[in-house]
């Protein structure tokens, strides 16, 4: 028995009613995009996208391969974090502290005393703007960049030739340390000359430990292996994972998936696949967003192919991240949701769950465990 959840991280379909309380009324990343940019999807349309919800150029067809629906997420907040646990059956009351004024002095001024220098920015950016506009004195004073988003995070940039890689990570746990509330601190080095900065893929996340114990931890006591990949094992602080995969971007994500199925058994596999937000999301890249779908379209055949019969697949999102909209945040939005047993199930509606625990639920369920919240929807697989 296996159980994959494939999260397209950033890609929501539509806003969620409170959307406007978090300024996101109106988002909708598929729903908006489609309207923008020529989507050509005929895998997804064949497991049921378009039934989800109206996407120009993916229609809904009368017998998806997968069951459809869509999640409300219960938790405060929009961040990776807050959504991938809650998938993992954590919700959150309370929101992760964000900055959209940037990061008060004194705040920064304690970290600048923890790590024994100045630092530069402290303001909310995107990250490949904000190290275009200080890179260069970045390099010439050796100060760190620091900024935030609109989400609950503390972000370092460095060039790697100014401060290496090790030192960059011990700044990390500094920070995490000093500011227990912050969702996550993210190392984010760069390379380059000024004018030709590149991110590299050696980002890291220190994300908080979940308040309660997850999905991931109570299926490795059961005896099932919990193999992540890309971030999944940072944002949950790798309780509950017994092998993390890390991965450089989509491509080789959906590579790594394929491997693992072939090679694994008896697991729950849960991937990332972050371009859609890291890349393209926050930058606005309507373009860019559609191809990365289209990439992953082309590559469901080969997905579909290596599920063995009896296998559980999951494909759903932790959020929304509009490239439509003037924001290049996160967005407030319900999580498409596509979901089969490999030669069990008849496509139908799954409707609006009421929370992203569901899947967590329904995870549980395969592997014959009681779900610890959420309600699960195997049975509807079946």
């Amino acid at each position: 028995m296996k159980a994959l959840i494939v999260l397209l991280d950033g890609v929501g379909v539509g806003e969620l009613p409170d959307a406007a309380e978090y300024n996101d009324a109106g988002s909708n990343t598929l729903g908006n995009l489609s309207r923008v940019v020529d989507l050509h999807l005929p895998n997804f349309t064949k497991l049921g996208l378009g039934n989800i919800i109206d996407i120009k150029g993916v229609p809904p067809v009368s017998s998806p391969l997968c069951c459809y629906g869509k999640m409300a997420e219960k938790s405060k907040g929009k961040d990776s974090t807050t959504g991938h646990w809650e998938i993992m059956g954590v919700i959150l009351e309370k929101p992760f502290p964000t900055f959209p004024q940037g990061f008060p002095r004194e705040m920064l001024e304690k970290f600048e005393r923890a790590i024994g220098r100045k630092v530069l920015g402290g303001y909310p950016a995107s990250g490949t703007e904000i190290i275009k506009e200080l890179g260069e004195e970045h390099m010439r004073t050796g100060y760190p960049i620091v900024y935030t988003s609109a989400d609950s995070v503390f972000q370092i940039a460095a060039h790697k030739d100014v401060i290496p890689l090790e030192e960059l990570y011990k700044m990390c746990e500094i920070a995490r340390k000093l500011f227990p509330d912050i969702g996550r601190v993210i190392a984010r080095p760069f390379v380059g000359e000024p004018g030709n900065f590149t991110r590299t893929p050696e980002r890291k996340d220190y994300a908080l430990p979940p308040p309660e114990k997850t999905v991931l931890e109570i299926l490795k006591e059961n005896g099932i292996k919990v193999i992540t990949i890309g971030k999944v094992d940072q944002i949950f602080c790798e309780r509950g994972v017994s092998k993390a995969i890390h991965t450089k971007n989509n491509r080789d994500g959906m590579e790594k998936i394929l491997k693992v199925l072939d090679e694994e058994e008896n697991c729950l596999i849960f991937a990332n696949l972050i371009d859609f937000d890291m890349l393209w999301g926050h930058r606005n890249d309507c373009e860019g967003f559609a191809r990365g779908l289209e990439e992953v379209d082309r590559w469901l055949p080969d997905l579909l192919s290596a599920l063995k019969e009896g296998d559980l697949l999951i494909i759903t999102s932790d959020h929304g991240n509009d490239p439509t909209t003037p924001s290049t945040d996160h967005s407030r939005e319900y999580a498409l949701l596509l979901a089969m047993v490999k030669g069990k199930t008849k496509g139908k509606s799954l409707g609006v769950r009421e929370c992203f625990c569901d899947v967590g639920a329904t995870i549980c369920k395969y592997f014959d465990i009681e779900p610890k919240r959420g309600k699960s929807f195997l049975d509807l697989l079946l």
